[in-house]
């Protein structure tokens, strides 16, 4: 008489993928939440915060966030609610001032 203890039925078990699939994805999810949570632009925070994107750049774009609002400003740009061009250039100097230089 054989012995089978060695023969494991749940080797050839279908659904046994399935869940390491959905353990699979339970983790992407996981990662997903993480990044949306850490991301600056979130908004279920209350933080405050400017952001600028292509800085120096003809496409340049200032977003802000106060709160739950956000507002977006695009320079040069055919979108957007604010439209300009640099105007020149702010230095904080030593003692504390700003100097303001036109272009």
């Amino acid at each position: 008489m054989r012995l089978r203890l060695h023969d494991e039925p749940e080797v050839d078990d279908p659904i046994l993928s399935v869940v390491n699939l959905i353990d699979v994805f339970l983790v992407i999810i996981a990662a997903l939440l993480l990044s949306i949570a850490n991301n600056p632009l979130n908004p279920f925070t209350g933080d405050k915060l400017t952001l600028i994107r292509n800085a120096g750049r003809a496409d340049m774009e200032i977003v802000t966030k106060d709160g739950k609002t956000i507002q977006r400003f695009q320079s040069g740009g055919a979108t957007g609610q604010g439209k300009g061009v640099k105007a020149g250039v702010a230095y904080r100097m030593a003692d504390g001032s700003l100097v303001y230089v036109p272009d």
